[in-house]
């Protein structure tokens, strides 16, 4: 296995031209987890990334759903300073709530815990078991507290009425999709913050959502047969129309920079 300060990156949705979306908010959390790894990101990351798309080849057809990107890009720096940019396909999620499994976390010492790095083959496995036991995702935890999704991030809307996603300080990724929704939740009168997700507090959500730049916007309707809240409520629609309302206006150019 890769050693996980071998590497930083961030996987960011693409229009299969020369865009990408929220590039800035991306390009800065690259930097700070390098930071964090021991990694030189050069300041001219961004510039260089852009240039890149330009050879890029399609890694497939493109992704059709209104409410997901075309591509992905998995952008980033190695420790030995080589910049890498790989084409990713997305597969297109259903619009039903999701079926989720939970699934022990990595467990990563500090500093990695919370950074986007090189050992990522635990996340892709953890996906690959949701889907051979029947499920569309796992959700990982640690202690009984949750920590990730397995390329995703949890947000659930508590009896409080505050959307709550998982610590980062606990371990989990700082989300650069909620990052992009965050107003528009605040904006509906629903407060978004950090906090120790536990089974109860789970359990007793009025509904969980799992977001990342890949899937867009999913509802979560199950975790391990357990039915969570009410599907597709409030907190839903309003992540969704602002997902919406970023693919129209989000995207970023190498002459926006």
């Amino acid at each position: 296995m890769p050693d996980p300060r071998s590497a930083v990156w961030s996987a960011i949705a693409w229009d299969g031209v020369g865009s990408l979306l929220a590039a800035d908010m991306h390009f800065a959390r690259i930097s700070r987890h390098a930071a964090i790894l021991g990694i030189e990101a050069p300041d001219n990351l961004a510039e260089r990334v852009f240039e890149a798309l330009g050879a890029l080849e399609h890694p497939g057809e493109p992704n059709g759903s209104a409410d997901q990107a075309a591509f992905l890009v998995r952008a980033g720096v190695r420790a030995n300073g080589e910049i890498f940019v790989e084409p990713v396909a997305i597969r297109t999620w259903p619009d039903a709530p999701l079926a989720a499994i939970s699934l022990a976390a990595p467990n990563w010492e500090e500093p990695v815990r919370g950074t986007k790095h090189a050992e990522w083959k635990p996340y892709r496995d953890a996906r690959q078991t949701a889907i051979e036991h029947g499920a569309d995702i796992a959700l990982l935890f640690e202690n009984d507290i949750l920590i990730d999704g397995d390329r995703c991030t949890p947000l659930l809307l508590d009896h409080d009425g505050v959307a709550y996603h998982p610590l980062h300080s606990e371990g989990a990724l700082d989300s650069v999709t909620i990052e992009q929704i965050r107003p528009a939740l605040e904006a509906a009168g629903i407060p978004v913050s950090g906090a120790r997700l536990t089974l109860s507090m789970i359990l007793r959500a009025s509904e969980m959502l799992v977001v990342g730049s890949g899937m867009g916007i999913r509802a979560v309707g199950t975790i391990d047969g357990r039915t969570i809240g009410r599907p597709q409520g409030r907190l839903f629609q309003v992540a969704w129309e602002s997902w919406l309302a970023r693919l129209e206006s989000g995207w970023v150019a190498a002459e926006d920079l």
